[in-house]
């Protein structure tokens, strides 16, 4: 038969005995990172050793940990601890997680990820030991959104809060206010509906950053009278691979009077341009943000982007041109297209592709490698890539085929042009 204490599981207590041991964890980690602690106020028979190498930043993750253990050992050994990783473990009780966070008053990060806390109701008693707590991770622990609310109204401190993989397809109403949030990181959820997104601001009105990607919300809904409203503070926004298709959903994001750093890609509104039409496209689109996708917005590049936003809808009936197209015009004029050869690498090209008695014509891409035009090619010659031996052959050249051998050269370095041949030579096994 097991013992008790293996069928209640591992302990805070025991785990932090064993890793931090002189035997375990013998050396200080250097001047500020590690700290020797004497437990003089420990009673007789306690089972910590003599003393234990504690870091202020502390790691007990995927160790098994179900329970506390003794809060007074913990408060005699953790006093100095700052920061506290206890996820990938078996905590499935808040109130065992608040007798460890009770007894460590200095604690200010707490990463709880992938504890099995689906269901587990928090009672309000145990929310306030997280009172001093100003960064939380709770990522794919399926903590409700009630928790989660309960959780922010106990914590004054609370700056940064973490909810990824949680399943939210839905957020609860609250008229409780967490002014003191300043980053909401919400990945890899199923927020789909604005309605849902809507109710994050009123709760966190001092957001500063939002990163919601892998979310597919489908739009932004509300008004500009609405949306300053919504976001007053915010200043970063992510929405990597959002299902957005309409560039009024763009335009909306001018809304948010303080917004300064947009990411935003894999949507399906830029999908059928080339990367650097994606660039320019928004740059124009938003024209209050510093950062887009990570990189800094220089004021040549914001020049050139408008610029080019205003040619690209040259042809564009007078009915579909975007709001943004005319206060463009007022500022430069209605550019016509540039006459001037463009010295730009070109990003397509029209070639003829031969494969013994086959002719086929292709539009190809320029930014591709060899082994991306192989791959596009199989369906062409009905031949697999490892199968398909390439040669380009230049229209203005005297020079014989060129044998394209590197699989990741680009294509661009070739410089086909329109009209240009794909020799495809089946290999002999």
């Amino acid at each position: 038969m097991e013992p008790a204490e293996d069928m209640e599981g591992r302990s805070f207590v025991e785990v932090m005995s064993e890793k931090y041991s002189p035997e375990n964890f013998p050396y200080r980690r250097g001047p500020g990172m590690g700290v020797v602690v004497v437990p003089t106020a420990c009673p007789q028979g306690s089972p910590m050793k003599d003393r234990l190498n504690l870091p202020s930043m502390m790691v007990l993750h995927s160790c098994g940990i179900r329970r506390a253990g003794e809060p007074s050992e913990i408060a005699a050994f953790c006093a100095h601890v700052m920061e506290l990783d206890i996820s990938h473990n078996d905590l499935q009780d808040w109130h065992e997680i608040s007798k460890i966070v009770s007894s460590i008053p200095n604690l200010e990060f707490l990463n709880l990820s992938s504890n099995p806390l689906a269901g587990v109701t928090l009672e309000p008693r145990c929310a306030q030991a997280f009172s001093s707590v100003r960064r939380l991770v709770l990522n794919n622990t399926q903590v409700s959104w009630d928790t989660v609310l309960l959780l922010a109204r106990e914590m004054p401190e609370l700056k940064e809060l973490f909810l990824c993989l949680n399943q939210y397809s839905s957020v609860s109403v609250s008229s409780a206010v967490c002014p003191s949030l300043r980053l909401l990181h919400i990945t890899d959820n199923s927020l789909k509906d604005w309605d849902e997104v809507r109710k994050i601001g009123p709760m966190f009105p001092g957001l500063v950053t939002l990163v919601m990607a892998n979310n597919n919300l489908a739009s932004i809904e509300d008004s500009k009278d609405i949306l300053p409203r919504l976001f007053p503070s915010l200043r970063s926004i992510n929405l990597h691979n959002s299902g957005l298709t309409q560039w009024d959903d763009i335009e909306k994001l001018n809304f948010f009077p303080k917004l300064e750093e947009v990411r935003l890609q894999g949507i399906p509104l830029l999908q059928s341009h080339t990367n650097a039409e994606r660039r320019s496209l928004m740059i124009a689109q938003l024209p209050s943000i510093s950062q887009l996708n990570g990189s800094v917005v220089t004021e040549s590049e914001r020049e050139d982007a408008e610029r080019f936003f205003i040619r690209y809808h040259f042809d564009c009936p007078e009915e579909e041109l975007p709001y943004r197209y005319h206060s463009l015009v007022t500022k430069y004029g209605k550019l016509e297209p540039l006459a001037e050869i463009d010295l730009r690498p070109r990003f397509r090209a029209q070639v003829e592709v031969h494969c013994e008695e086959k002719v086929e014509q292709l539009n190809i891409r320029l930014d591709q490698t060899v082994a991306e035009l192989k791959k596009q090619l199989t369906t062409v010659v009905q031949l697999s890539t490892n199968r398909m031996r390439l040669y380009y052959i230049d229209k203005c050249s005297h020079f014989g085929p060129e044998e394209m051998r590197f699989n990741t050269r680009g294509l661009h370095s070739y410089s086909i042009q329109d009209g240009d041949e794909i020799l495809v030579v089946p290999k002999t096994k």
